[in-house]
């Protein structure tokens, strides 16, 4: 037997519920809801942040990209330029434009048939916030069958 003074030990596992926890059924339910909603609040404010992020990096990697771009059509006129000059050493100067011309609309046509399958295989993808709060759905319903 332990004196009137000395505190008592726990013995009870931390995470046993407490029997002395004066709150009702309805009262947890409600503590419940309101913390699963403060869950999909934060699911959602963390899929907008994720956004902005992203959007943020896309828009400096897309102005390098058209500076890049500029740059490059500027140096293509030139070698294409001197590519039929070249040409037009061996035959007249309009043959070696037409042939600089044709050459370029090859490239550009497969270049274009290589981007449309890109594109179709873009649609594979699909952005989809819905998942992680599906995932906390299951989450807490298979918590509430235990």
């Amino acid at each position: 037997m332990t004196p009137p003074n000395e505190p008592t030990q726990d013995t009870s596992p931390p995470n046993a519920p407490n029997p002395q926890d004066p709150r009702t059924i309805g009262q947890l339910v409600s503590a419940i809801s309101g913390q699963f909603s403060g869950l999909i609040r934060g699911e959602l404010d963390l899929a907008q942040a994720n956004l902005k992020e992203k959007v943020a990096k896309l828009g400096a990697g897309g102005v390098m990209f058209a500076i890049a771009g500029v740059l490059a059509l500027y140096m293509l006129g030139m070698l294409l330029a001197a590519a039929a000059w070249g040409l037009a050493s061996v035959m007249p100067i309009w043959a070696g434009f037409l042939i600089v011309a044709g050459v370029l609309l090859l490239f550009i046509v497969i270049l274009g048939l290589i981007g449309m399958r890109a594109m179709k295989k873009s649609k594979e993808y699909e952005v989809a916030p819905k998942e992680g709060i599906k995932k906390s759905v299951d989450a807490a319903k298979m918590g509430f069958k235990k």
